[in-house]
């Protein structure tokens, strides 16, 4: 094998080298996410990971360390063969280069974290077992000098950080590290004007891993203009089914009135605004019913805000009031499909997926088998994303909405459903038009960490949902005879497949899910249609009204509300889930969301939920702490999360009976069914 090599040189000589270069942008802009070995062959699209540069303009492209690397095409290379050590993927204008980190295929250990700072030294610290290790370190997109990082004895490694280049305002030490037979934990330190981030005060709504989210349901969360409330009211549309009269002026008023600020959220996702029909569609038996486009997601217009949401004004208010507030607001937006009944689609019949397969089956739910052109249902049909000239014209109607409004994103849905064509297409316009703009996007996919991760790259999407955390969480602390090492192996595993310090969203549940309380309660059985449960029974927490089963159950809710705010990743509260609203799945799962009336035990979660998000969101640590797992059997798991220094550690128990672990004194006494933070 040939193995490449490269020039380094100094990052602050080649900044001011770079001039006019088309890559001096890429430099000092957001991190890009690193290249993970697939395998012995390593297919790499450069748009996936250089969104916004005019690929006709790169004169090089090389490799180090155990690759070589061969040309494919003006957009990607293939690297052959694997290497124990990371890796540095260069691409160079012939006056400016940009590195990128290629991680080697090699099992990922938490072992290394920052130890604090000492005579001017970031002082890490790894496992002594794992010792000596080999460093890449990036400030931004340029690889420091080998020599940066120093020692090695007994773990003990330090960085001069009067060597870091002094980039203004936001920029990250990025420290990649490995052995011979292992890959170590990222480490990822947030800088300001060169210098560490060492306090939450630094922090503004735009640093991603600040995020809490919160997820609206606009239509069911709170009516702030009744003149634009339409239901159909409709024989054949059940009334749970039908427009409740949410809009986006309600949104506004409790942003002003500081719901928000209260619960601690500093993001909210709100659900599509997009026109969607005025008649009815779809259908249910047992009960027979159709059902109301109240949710947004069948778009009839794409750039037409629904007049059952509200006007242009209202949503300008609703986004200049968050800001003042300084929340972000991310839009849900339907790429996947349009109503049969859109104009669009009536121009354009060809636009749509065969709804008939070759073999003759209708291509209706084959979400696995043929999720690139399957239709959701009947009446809302599937682009046809994977033609060039569709892709096209679509993308640019989807980023209608971040020309003409201040959004800070959006959450993308049935991102598994929709070629990745698209998604390298979307991001590079979005990223090229709006180069100075801090747009986020969080995606929603459900399948392997693999298909999940395929998706989740600089020229792409920033994150996705993950939805095997939350499967597991849900399983381990609602039903019985679960083992939290199934918890923790998920953990690890996500910290595997998308870094040690990843923005993957961690949910409480979505509008998709039955309600986690009225699982752990024994509301809703496991093994059930939760949809069916919804509609033919009154769903509460418990099936009989057992107080003692209701009080755990609440228990159970909280301590979800405790590892989704304490791992790593960005934390996601559906509204109602902050005081354990209760219901079977879509749509019970969609209830009018309560503001007041609520019973002692709700008020008592909503109370500890706030002050868990506050504490989040007050402590370096559970934002950019190094994770690390302490203990962990089938009732509890106990971890730390490390960041310069200063350690949280979290223990969670999810059994009967009180537990009492050493490895914090008496602080670790904890009840059943409880937990501690500290």
């Amino acid at each position: 094998m040939k193995k490449l090599g490269f020039i380094l040189v100094a990052l602050m000589v080649m900044l001011a080298s770079c001039g006019d270069s088309i890559l001096k942008r890429v430099v000092t802009g957001e991190p890009i996410l690193p290249v993970r070995e697939t395998g012995d062959t390593t297919v790499v699209y450069l748009t996936d990971y250089l969104p916004s540069v005019d690929l006709q303009k790169i004169s090089s492209v090389r490799v180090t360390d155990g690759y070589d690397s061969l040309v494919v095409t003006t957009d990607s290379l293939t690297l052959y063969g694997s290497a124990a050590q990371v890796g540095v993927l260069t691409v160079g204008d012939g006056s400016c280069e940009v590195d990128i980190a290629i991680l080697p295929k090699l099992p990922v250990v938490q072992g290394l974290t920052t130890a604090g700072i000492a005579d001017g030294r970031l002082q890490l610290t790894a496992d002594t077992a794992l010792v000596p290790l080999r460093f890449r370190c990036f400030v931004q997109n340029r690889l420091l000098p080998e020599t940066v990082v120093e020692g090695g004895e007994d773990g003990a490694y330090a960085i001069d950080l009067a060597s870091l280049p002094k980039q203004q305002g936001r920029s990250y030490l990025r420290v990649f590290a490995c052995n011979d037979t292992v890959q170590l934990n990222d480490l990822l330190i947030p800088l300001e004007n060169g210098v560490p981030v060492v306090d939450v005060s630094q922090l503004t709504r735009h640093d991603a891993h600040a995020q809490v989210l919160y997820s609206v349901l606009i239509d069911r969360f709170n009516n702030g203009n009744t003149s634009n409330d339409a239901p159909l009211n409709r024989a054949d549309v059940d009334p749970r089914a039908d427009y409740k009269g949410g809009d986006l002026k309600g949104i506004t008023d409790k942003i002003a009135d500081g719901f928000f600020d209260s619960l601690g959220v500093n993001t909210l996702w709100i659900s599509p605004i997009t026109q969607n029909p005025t008649d009815a569609w779809g259908q249910y038996h047992n009960p027979d019913t159709k059902f109301s486009g109240y949710h947004g997601y069948w778009p009839i217009y794409n750039t037409k805000i629904d007049d059952r949401m509200g006007t242009d004004a209202e949503l300008r208010e609703l986004l200049a009031t968050a800001h003042q507030h300084q929340m972000n607001v991310i839009l849900d937006y339907v790429a996947n499909h349009m109503h049969i009944n859109s104009p669009t689609l009536k121009a354009h019949p060809d636009w749509i997926t065969d709804s008939i397969l070759p073999d003759g089956r209708r291509n209706f739910e084959l979400w696995d088998e043929q999720r690139l052109t399957t239709w959701f249902d009947k009446h809302i049909p599937t682009l046809d994303l994977e033609r060039e000239d569709i892709c096209e014209a679509m993308t640019d109607t989807a980023l209608y909405w971040i020309e003409n409004y201040d959004f800070d994103g959006y959450r993308h849905d049935a991102c598994k459903h929709i070629p990745l064509n698209y998604w390298r297409m979307f991001t590079h316009k979005m990223k090229s038009r709006f180069p100075d703009r801090p747009l986020w996007m969080i995606g929603e996919t459900y399948g392997s960490s693999e298909l999940i991760a395929s998706y989740v790259k600089t020229g792409m999407l920033n994150a996705q949902f993950d939805f095997n955390v939350y499967q597991t969480a849900i399983e381990v602390l609602g039903k019985q005879g679960e083992s939290m090492k199934r918890v923790a192996k998920a953990i690890d595993e996500a910290l595997a497949n998308y870094g040690a310090h990843h923005t993957m969203g961690n949910i409480s549940g979505n509008h998709d899910k039955t309600r986690f309380i009225s699982l752990a309660g024994g509301a809703v059985d496991w093994d059930e249609d939760g949809k069916a449960a919804g509609w033919n029974r009154n769903i509460g927490v418990t099936a009989d009204g057992n107080a003692e089963r209701e009080t755990v159950a609440f228990k159970k809710a909280l301590l979800l509300e405790v590892l989704n705010l304490c791992i790593p990743g960005v934390p996601c509260i559906y509204q109602g889930d902050e005081y354990g609203q209760c219901g079977g799945n879509d749509p019970d799962n969609r209830r009018m969301m309560r503001f007041s009336g609520l019973s002692d035990n709700e008020q008592w979660l909503l109370k500890q939920t706030e002050q868990l998000v506050h504490q989040r969101r007050s402590s370096m640590p559970l934002l950019y702490g190094d994770y690390k797992l302490l203990y962990v059997s089938d009732d509890v798991l106990a971890f730390s999360r490390t960041y310069m220094g200063k350690s949280v550690i979290v223990a969670l128990n999810n059994g009967p009976a009180s537990v009492h672990l050493d490895l914090c004194g008496p602080q670790c006494d904890i009840e059943p069914y409880g937990f501690t933070i500290f």
